[in-house]
């Protein structure tokens, strides 16, 4: 109720014309985005209307304009392969119900809360997978910018699809060279006039229009002998909005489509998650990723009933939303309506809209897909980073793009376990001055009281870890004969039962040597999960100390119990050295 009232008129005219100029982009996308993937213009069109509208209206970024993409029409055209690209009807079907399978995956990550499981996924990933899809979007477009059909089949890398390509087929179409050329250099200039002045970005509109009448009253778009025409056109989009459509469904397809929708769904997931992170890290809105994630999969769900492409969170138009001033969710309803009805009216007039000019802008598209400075600086970074781009890039483009995410998605994964399980441990020590840091070589051994410091995540991953640092304690109990240990544990988080078993046994080894073990800085996590497994009807609970006041540490408490325990029994040389600067201060002081 409070969002309603306080939607006013300031914020209805920003999200108006926000609308408004995405819509300008979204027009020519749309059918770009359709060509790549190799299906009719009216599906990328319909994307833009159903797929950005549901997506805004369940959505939890305020900025985020979804719809069709290009690295998600790559995965589609990689997805279609299977079929034969002559019997449109199959590869309609299958479009369709390739969008229900990713929306399907991607509501079951919402309903399960997975959706902050994608924060584990390296950004190299992403800029991998950005830098192999935008080499295949250029790759992909260089029949249509020559003017020449493509060779090959989708089964063949597309490496060798070119080749065939450039060197088996007619001659290069000079008429769609030039407007491709023409088309790149006015995008170039477009695009400069408009930052200079800060225009409305609709430069790639303004581009197509430009170019669709030079080819018109060129006559390049004109059936000639034999009804073909001097340039290859997008083709006629029908002046209709999508309607409920229920495809025609081959359960043999499932299984060919099954790692493509699971592709499709992690990659549109991450797209979608990582722009609206970064656009609310201007904002600082709030966002609510399994919220966004169920958006996306209603979204692409939904579109696979209304002949849509699937689509994800859109950069560059989200970029241009954000830029132009809107102020909530409601600009891209504005852009899918204002989309709605530039196709009802002016959807005849696509046929004149030549390919090459759409491959002349995809060319560009694909240039700013990659961050060549965030690229250089990745590689730089580390050898995890650059590994990571390298595998998922190389990938993309020597084997396939939806093997490339999932491969990318599980080497992030699988190289972020092991680094989690690294337990760290660190012996402390009470200097002379009376105060408590991590030992240091040079530092004499204290015969008393040992304080270690355990630092990490407490998982299984870690057991191996933790089995060696307590059996390290334990060698030195025996070696040493000492009788008192305070085990830090302010800095160890998420235990789970397999560590929590372990530090057990060790508490209850100690106790049967006599040796007494102080639990300090334990964390709420750690007591609860202590408390559950029945540790307080044997382990004594004055040798528990919680972390419950930062400026009274926990770990200085247990310190001062167990000198307070030896007492006049403590016999360490080093300690004894130390009693003269305790009676002068009796006060510990803490720098770890």
């Amino acid at each position: 109720m409070s969002l309603v009232t306080s939607y006013d008129w300031d914020k209805g005219r920003r999200d108006l014309l926000a609308g408004l100029t995405v819509a300008a982009i979204s027009l020519p996308q749309g059918m770009a985005y359709a060509l790549i993937a190799g299906v009719d213009p009216k599906f990328g069109l319909y994307s833009a209307i159903v797929v950005t509208a549901v997506a805004s209206i369940f959505g939890s970024s305020s900025y985020l304009i979804n719809g069709p993409t290009s690295a998600i029409s790559l995965l589609v055209f990689s997805s279609l392969a299977f079929l034969d690209p002559e019997d449109r009807f199959s590869v309609y079907q299958a479009l369709f119900l390739l969008g229900i399978m990713a929306g399907t995956i991607q509501i079951g990550i919402a309903v399960f809360k997975l959706g902050d499981l994608t924060r584990y996924i390296s950004e190299s990933v992403i800029l991998g997978f950005m830098t192999g899809a935008s080499f295949l979007l250029a790759v992909g477009q260089i029949g249509n910018a020559l003017g020449v059909h493509d060779k090959g089949t989708g089964h063949m890398n597309v490496l060798h699809r070119l080749w065939l390509t450039l060197t088996q087929s007619d001659p290069f179409n000079l008429k769609a060279l030039f407007i491709t050329a023409a088309t790149v250099v006015l995008a170039l200039a477009f695009r400069r006039i408009v930052r200079r002045y800060k225009l409305p970005q609709m430069d790639m509109l303004a581009v197509l229009i430009l170019m669709s009448l030079v080819a018109y009253f060129a006559g390049w778009t004109e059936p000639g002998i034999g009804g073909k025409t001097a340039v290859a056109i997008a083709g006629k989009v029908p002046a209709s909005l999508p309607v409920p459509y229920i495809p025609e469904i081959k359960f043999g397809w499932i299984a060919d489509l099954s790692t493509s929708a699971l592709a499709i769904a992690f990659l549109g997931l991450i797209e979608a998650l990582s722009i609206a992170k970064s656009i609310a890290n201007e904002t600082r809105q709030k966002l609510d990723y399994n919220r966004q994630c169920l958006a996306e999969g209603l979204a692409n769900l939904t579109g696979g009933f209304f002949q849509c492409l699937p689509g994800s969170g859109s950069l560059s138009r989200s970029a241009i939303n954000f830029q132009a001033g809107a102020a909530t969710r409601f600009s891209g309803i504005v852009t899918a309506a204002t989309v709605a009805v530039a196709v009802l009216i002016f959807a005849s007039l696509t046929r004149y809209i030549p390919k090459p000019a759409l491959a002349g802008l995809l060319l560009i598209t694909a240039a700013r897909l990659i961050d060549l400075k965030r690229l250089r600086y990745t590689l730089r970074a580390s050898g995890y980073d650059a590994g990571l781009v390298l595998v998922t890039a190389v990938t993309a483009v020597a084997i396939d793009i939806d093997v490339a995410v999932l491969v990318g998605v599980g080497l992030s994964i699988l190289l972020f376990v092991p680094r989690a399980a690294k337990l760290k441990a660190a012996e402390l020590f009470v200097t002379e001055e009376r105060v408590v840091r991590e030992r240091l070589h040079s530092d004499p051994p204290c015969a008393a009281v040992i304080l270690y410091d355990l630092e990490g995540e407490l998982f299984f991953g870690a057991a191996p870890e933790l089995d060696r640092y307590l059996d390290i304690l334990k060698k030195r109990l025996q070696l040493q004969g000492i009788k008192f240990i305070v085990l830090r544990l302010k800095r160890v988080r998420n235990p789970d039962v397999v560590c929590l078993e372990r530090i057990e046994h060790f508490l209850h080894d100690a106790e049967a040597h006599g040796v007494t073990v102080l639990l300090a800085g334990v964390r709420p996590d750690f007591l609860k999960a202590i408390k559950n497994l029945g540790f307080d009807a044997w382990f004594p609970a004055d040798q528990v100390f919680p972390e419950e006041d930062e400026d009274y540490s926990a770990t200085l408490r247990a310190v001062r119990y167990a000198y307070k325990l030896l007492g006049d029994a403590n016999t360490c040389p080093h300690c004894a050295s130390a009693k003269e600067a305790e009676r002068v201060n009796p006060e510990l002081y803490y720098l770890v």
